[in-house]
């Protein structure tokens, strides 16, 4: 790619000129900050079939041929992180601080962890169980699945989509990806560098454009795995789209942040101030709905609005701002919406509420119930709506009571406390005096409900980008 500000569909090892351009723009200052070329349905088509071309030669090579051309990737990617952060901060709005995180220590590495996890996949040899004989093994054993179609978000956009497609090439699976229109340029960085590091023409092709190529790729007939991370709308959408392929969608959460009443609330605080506004409260993870014990709201709701007005709010690429704008309109309607209808209900805004432009103050909202549409529903935005509750079964009654279910936490002091709570609350993942947006690279992640399909990261996410294949064999 000649221009890193000019994103083009990437396929067979070539990046295309078609289609219009398009402009993109910041989202705090609304400046042009690149250009993007949109695929169309023949460009699906095209990149599905190279592709498919791709993936027989790319199973059959090497595993450590493979795991070579990851690590020479990874080195790559080290020396170019800071021209990704920049540049997702300057299409996305995330902070500068906030995309070297998403480089260094999520994006980059699973190009390293993809390697050695792969080099670490067992099958099994199981004993037959069928006849009295000691002359027959079966084998387990996992192969490619075949093309993947992958569509990725906004919010990482990097990363997300990089946990895929290193897993992917590392097993021997070839991949389509259609990133968000948000943030094309980024995207376009990673395929240079997967080009960059001498990968084989075809099995990483990428798709720009908008949700009507998204669709034209997760039905392909020969798409074998869909790997979607999203809303649970366009997640439930793509279920219907895919038919019968494997699917890995990551999709929505409500993720309740609960201080019981013994909880350490210096630490919960510090949590509820990740949980609500780490990229302006634009993560799945997010902590949507702080319950906190009546015994303790008071106090707990006077230290989180002196440290919610703390923040430093403003332009994304200063290294002192706290948070960034959110995205895009939608987002902000979206959350503007959310607030009023709470406060036509009797919540209270104690901190922030408003905005400039697509920059929306921190808020912390009191008085909340929990059958508001900011109780029930997916904000995404930088908004701490709290909840009072009386007893631990008030609390995860109220922790489970929505459609979702990906991550959830509980502050306590009491380990034996906290242990028995996560136990009960319906969520993919439960942490104990932990903020909701902490994140573990090598642990499965993933949620329940309406939250998801499958389990992602780690030998996990090449479980879900392989079939199980059982081999027996009569040795007489």
């Amino acid at each position: 790619m000649s221009d890193s500000m000019v994103a083009r569909p990437y396929i067979g090892g070539r990046f295309l000129t078609v289609g219009a351009r398009r402009l993109v723009k910041s989202p705090f200052d609304g400046r042009t900050v690149g250009e993007v070329q949109d695929s169309g349905p023949e460009q699906v088509h095209q990149a599905v079939a190279v592709a498919h071309e791709a993936q027989t030669a790319w199973a059959a090579t090497p595993l450590l041929d493979r795991v070579d051309l990851l690590y020479r990737a990874f080195e790559l990617c080290k020396e170019r992180n800071e021209l990704f952060a920049e540049t997702i901060t300057k299409e996305v709005g995330k902070t500068i601080r906030e995309s070297r995180e998403e480089m260094v220590d999520y994006a980059c590495d699973h190009f390293r962890r993809a390697a050695e996890d792969v080099l670490r996949y067992r099958g099994q040899v199981l004993p037959t169980t069928q006849e009295r004989t000691a002359s027959k093994r079966i084998l387990v054993t996992h192969r490619p699945a075949g093309v993947v179609g992958l569509v990725t978000p906004w919010n990482f956009p990097v990363d997300i989509a990089a946990i895929t497609i290193t897993y992917a090439l590392a097993i021997g699976d070839t991949v389509v990806w259609k990133p968000s229109p948000y943030a094309p340029l980024s995207c376009a960085l990673f395929a240079e560098l997967i080009d960059d590091s001498g990968f084989p023409s075809g099995v990483l092709n990428m798709l720009t454009g908008d949700a009507d190529v998204g669709r034209a790729l997760v039905s392909h007939p020969d798409v074998d795995v869909v790997s979607f991370t999203g809303s649970t709308g366009v997640g439930q959408q793509i279920a219907k789209d895919a038919t019968l392929k494997n699917l890995m969608l990551e999709l929505g959460g409500n993720g309740p942040l609960v201080v019981l009443d013994d909880a350490d609330l210096d630490r919960a605080v510090a949590a509820s101030i990740t949980g609500c506004f780490y990229l302006a409260g634009q993560c799945c993870t997010a902590a949507e709905r702080i319950l906190v014990h009546r015994s303790v709201a008071s106090e707990f709701t006077e230290r989180l609005v002196a440290a919610t007005e703390a923040l430093r709010v403003g332009d994304p690429l200063d290294e002192a701002t706290d948070m960034g704008p959110v995205c895009n309109d939608a987002i902000l309607a979206k959350c503007a919406g959310h607030i009023r209808e709470a406060q036509r209900r009797g919540a209270k805004v104690v901190a922030g509420g408003g905005s400039t432009g697509l920059l929306h103050e921190p808020t912390v909202l009191t008085g909340v119930s929990a059958d508001m549409e900011i109780a029930r529903e997916e904000t995404f935005g930088p908004v701490a709506p709290i909840i009072t509750f009386e007893d631990d079964d008030e609390a995860v009654r109220i922790g489970n009571g929505t459609r979702y279910g990906l991550t959830a936490a509980v502050f306590t002091t009491d380990l034996a406390r906290g242990w028995r709570f996560a136990e009960r609350l319906d969520h993919g993942t439960v942490l104990v005096n932990e903020t909701t947006n902490y994140w573990d690279q090598l642990a499965p992640f993933g949620g329940t409900k309406q939250s998801g399909v499958g389990r992602e990261l780690a030998t996990w996410m090449l479980d879900a980008l392989t079939e199980v294949k059982q081999i027996v064999l009569e040795l007489t």
